[in-house]
């Protein structure tokens, strides 16, 4: 296994972090595993050396940090990196959702008895919540590290002033500040390249991509007139909205020739052209099947050459924004 930086921090983590929303409950997504399909999972990350993991609370509406919580118990908690974020709703109740310090503190008190921990390495907003002042939010994630219920704090999909505005603030008022973005990136969403990308360079700030292989899209099993054979791309609507158009499939068709020249799966050169891209800390790597996170963690030793990152970028057309709220 390969270790990094988190940002410009002095945290080690593994180049790739296990996604966890594949984990929890099927009774929130038909394609998620419970809690005993998911515990091989774990193991077979840990015994690779990622020590690296991301979930939500809304992801099973709290089960996958239950899920998460049991599967790393064993492991002494110094030796792993845990993350999870908030602001979806998880509840009709008004002040269940957002961004205010209200929700912030009951979130992380939540987060962490699912998780059966006492702090979270890596306390993530999901998005941006435009119906709360900065200065509230960035306060209340500031006395979260303060409390020693997290120890850094990082940021996901939203627009680049947005964080940029956060950074400044957290800066001025001598606050924790936001040391990793985690943004919708890979061979065939590539918008954050223009704004997003740069800003977090210049700040330091560790990119942890997800969906880095758009899904599943980019394996190379999508159909434009059915989308494909597995539930998940069958009810996928961001990926459904997002990808398929025609560029997108010249994208795969250049990933399928390299893959089948160097003899191995699509996922693996998807991968590594996201893990060669300039700031790019660890990737959050999402497996239903332990082959696919076999291939990831494969996907680790295969290094392009500067002509295979040009032949699989060039097909590439601008899309849609991925919209943030």
């Amino acid at each position: 296994m390969q270790y990094t930086n988190l940002g410009s921090t002095g945290l080690r983590v593994s180049r790739l972090c296990l996604g966890c929303m594949t984990y929890g409950t099927p009774t929130w997504r038909e394609w998620v595993l419970d809690d005993a399909a998911s515990r091989p999972f774990f193991h077979r990350a840990l015994d690779a050396g990622i020590n690296f993991f991301d979930t939500a609370d809304m992801y099973s509406l709290g089960v996958s940090e239950e899920v998460t919580g049991r599967a790393l118990a064993g492991v002494k908690r110094d030796q792993v990196v845990i993350a999870t974020k908030l602001f979806n709703p998880m509840s009709d109740d008004p002040n269940d959702r957002g961004l205010s310090r209200k929700h912030i503190m009951h979130s992380i008190d939540a987060s962490l008895k699912r998780l059966g921990t006492d702090y979270v390495d890596l306390y993530q907003i999901h998005r941006f919540d435009p119906n709360t002042p900065i200065e509230e939010t960035l306060d209340a994630l500031d006395a979260v590290v303060r409390a020693g219920k997290a120890l850094y704090l990082g940021a996901s999909s939203m627009w680049a002033w947005q964080f940029s505005r956060m950074l400044a603030t957290s800066d001025r008022r001598g606050l924790s500040r936001f040391v990793t973005m985690q943004n919708h990136y890979n061979l065939v969403y590539r918008e954050e390249e223009r704004e997003m990308m740069p800003l977090c360079r210049a700040e330091g700030i560790g990119l942890l991509p997800w969906s880095p292989l758009a899904r599943g899209f980019l394996a190379g099993n999508r159909r434009k007139e059915d989308y494909g054979d597995t539930s998940r791309a069958r009810t996928d609507a961001l990926a459904q909205q997002y990808y398929y158009q025609p560029s997108d499939f010249a994208v795969v068709e250049a990933v399928s020739r390299i893959a089948a020249r160097r003899g191995v799966s699509n996922a693996q050169v998807a991968l590594a052209w996201v893990l060669a891209q300039p700031g790019v800390t660890a990737p959050i790597i999402g497996a239903s099947k332990l082959p696919q996170l076999d291939e990831a963690i494969a996907a680790l030793e295969l290094r392009l050459s500067d002509e295979e990152i040009t032949e699989l970028s060039s097909p590439y057309l601008p899309h849609p924004v991925l919209g943030h709220q």
